[in-house]
């Protein structure tokens, strides 16, 4: 009995001692597959973590395209808006010229009718084409002499505003040609000229826009040289003509006439006066450089002041 005990003891212990040594190597392989489910993971995450920095990147990268695209939008729009204001700007000025050129036309048609009253002939578009071609050159010849003369191209000028007027004889820019070959040779110290021509111009265009000026102009002239009933005169035809009624010329003529005659007041009751001095004008320097044009288109030379004449 009791050897039956001890055997029973010794297989319950082998069997306990078999049962602990299969428990360590199960928990030695649960470590195992816990070790390996651990470095999957971490490698998963890794990627993951990869893939979501990718990601990242992409989205700044478009977040930056995206406002590429709008400062290039943006520059487009302020280009169309530029270009849509050229346009404006060229389409009103198409409306002008040919404004210009049916007021043109109309004065055409007006020659056209004979003094009889009989109707004249209709007008070929042609000829219209002509004028208005006429009437374009004619413009650009115009700014580019005052281009010339704001370059202090004063010789140059005067021959480009000379073929102006020229070429159009009557108008608005016939009359400003006028005006401005007579600036030119002020500036070029041709006084007697400059005054010869400004009076022909308020003949030829009385109630013309640069007809106040001109008259304006004639008095300063005048008064420079110490010819104050020249200077009275045109002081007086500024202020008796009815166009000039609204214009700075009219203003400043009343001031300048209510001067003079106060000094002649005081000249006359025998209180001393300011003595007039002569003013002695030299042509003014150019401010660019020299004309290479050469002298026969010169409003200096004897010719000049013939050629003048006749364009008057």
């Amino acid at each position: 009995m009791t050897n039956l005990k001890l055997l029973t003891a010794g297989f319950a212990a082998l069997v306990f001692a078999g049962c602990s040594q299969m428990t360590v190597l199960r928990t030695q392989e649960m470590r195992a597959v816990g070790a390996e489910v651990n470095q999957r993971v971490d490698s998963v995450s890794i990627r993951l973590q990869a893939q979501n920095d990718s990601l990242r990147a992409e989205l700044e990268a478009s977040q930056l395209a995206q406002k590429r695209m709008q400062a290039e939008i943006t520059m487009l729009s302020r280009r169309v808006g530029d270009e849509s204001e050229r346009n404006d700007s060229r389409q009103e000025e198409i409306i002008y010229r040919l404004d210009m050129l049916l007021g043109k036309s109309d004065k055409i048609l007006a020659k056209k009718v004979v003094v009889s009253g009989a109707p004249a002939a209709p007008v070929s578009m042609d000829s219209l084409e002509r004028e208005a071609e006429k009437l374009v050159e004619a413009e650009a010849m115009f700014n580019t002499a005052r281009s010339d003369y704001h370059r202090g191209e004063f010789k140059l000028a005067y021959s480009g505003f000379k073929q102006v007027y020229e070429q159009m004889k009557e108008g608005e820019l016939a009359e400003n040609s006028l005006y401005w070959m007579a600036l030119c040779l002020i500036d070029v110290a041709q006084i007697d000229k400059a005054k010869k021509v400004f009076a022909r111009m308020s003949e030829a265009f009385p109630d013309g826009q640069k007809t106040c000026p001109a008259l304006f102009k004639l008095s300063t002239l005048y008064g420079e040289e110490c010819d104050i009933n020249k200077q009275k005169q045109y002081l007086q035809k500024i202020l008796s003509t009815k166009s000039c009624e609204k214009s700075a010329e009219f203003e400043q003529a009343a001031e300048m006439l209510q001067e003079i005659l106060e000094k002649e007041d005081k000249k006359s009751a025998g209180e001393p006066v300011e003595r007039c001095v002569p003013v002695v004008r030299e042509p003014v320097k150019p401010t660019s450089r020299k004309s290479t044009t050469n002298n026969a288109s010169e409003p200096t030379a004897s010719a000049t002041a013939e050629s003048t004449e006749a364009a008057l």
